[in-house]
């Protein structure tokens, strides 16, 4: 397999469609879950010759740690339905590669045999009806050795997910979610709330779930450390932005004061170039690596992510860059679609 298309090909044959549903389903008509990808064929490249790209360094910093490329692992939950190590395995595989992974509340490792893969983990976290819990929560992600939480903010009633229900997805049961349920987040939470998140928390808080800007403007006045441009992989409300759409405006409203980051659709390296290009620090994936872990576990993450790298890796080469933090609003341009009777 030469790229991610292949590992999503793979992965659909592999898995039995009524435990593969969930992993590559969306909302309702799936438009938003098809619109994350369609949106980086909207931009194309203005690339910049001559330029020495002899040696090229994909490194970065995410809120203050560094990390081999600016593509992170976004949460995705329940990885043991795709291999027998699930999230530990994402974990090695992310170790390896000195790349980011971002833990699901909804993972069925444990945080111990997660930490003791050795990546660099952030906490992906949800605000449930029990607020006690919720601490709980926040105190095993301080004890196990994260490094920031994400707190999902898009999330306070499930979206109707047709092709889970046309297909019969259940959680089979004798699979073990070691923290919390889907079914308990809280569908009263307003900007309040996360002010005392804020005040409960000595770690970076990352806010995923926003895709305006009035929203971006109220996250970094409440004390977020970086917001997250996210749809939910297009699996909560449909016919939202794709988040590449969503991304420039709330770079605009955020204007420097803290990181920004956006996930959805991203199937190549250059997706990833594009992302940057619109201001963000870096990029998350989450369907491509269950892709990867679904079809050759710890080693099918590790190919997506170096396939991933090399792509990024050529394309800032082509682009006339030597790093990440070359790559400029100028560096791309929307595509402006051909009308024969204009």
């Amino acid at each position: 397999m030469i790229n991610v298309a292949d590992y999503v090909e793979a992965a659909r044959e592999r898995v039995p469609p009524e435990r593969w549903c969930y992993f590559e389903g969306g909302a309702m008509d799936e438009v938003t879950l098809r619109g994350n990808v369609a949106a980086y064929a909207r931009w194309r490249f203005r690339p910049r010759m001559l330029v020495d790209v002899s040696e090229i360094s994909l490194r970065t910093t995410l809120l203050g740690s560094e990390v081999a490329m600016p593509l992170g692992i976004a949460p995705f939950a329940m990885q043991r339905l795709l291999a027998p190590d699930g999230e530990v395995a994402t974990a090695r595989a992310a170790a390896a590669a000195g790349a980011l992974m971002t833990v699901s509340t909804l993972t069925t490792s444990t945080h111990a045999e997660i930490a003791a893969a050795g990546a660099l983990r952030w906490f992906q976290l949800y605000v449930l009806r029990d607020r006690q819990k919720t601490l709980d929560h926040i105190a095993e992600a301080r004890d196990a050795g994260y490094s920031a939480v994400v707190l999902t903010v898009d999330m306070p009633y499930l979206g109707r997910r047709e092709r889970d229900a046309r297909l019969g997805f259940t959680i089979p049961a004798d699979l073990h979610v070691s923290y919390g349920s889907l079914f308990e987040t809280s569908p009263a939470v307003t900007w309040r709330d996360l002010e005392w998140i804020r005040g409960e928390l000595d770690l970076p808080l990352v806010i995923k779930g926003i895709l305006t800007r009035e929203d971006a403007t109220l996250a970094v006045e409440h004390g977020a450390d970086a917001v997250w441009v996210s749809n939910h992989g297009g699996r909560q409300l449909d016919h939202v932005a794709a988040g590449l759409d969503a991304l420039p405006e709330v770079v605009e409203a955020v204007g420097g004061r803290c990181e920004v980051y956006v996930d959805g659709g991203i199937r190549r390296g250059t997706d990833v170039l594009k992302a940057l290009a619109l201001g963000a620090r870096a990029a998350f994936a989450g369907r491509a690596f269950a892709c990867g872990l679904a079809v050759d576990g710890e080693q099918g993450v590790a190919h997506v992510l170096s396939l991933l790298r090399e792509e990024i890796e050529l394309g800032l080469g082509l682009l006339g860059c030597t790093g990440p933090e070359q790559v400029m609003r100028s560096h791309v341009e929307p595509v402006v679609p051909y009308d024969p009777l204009a």
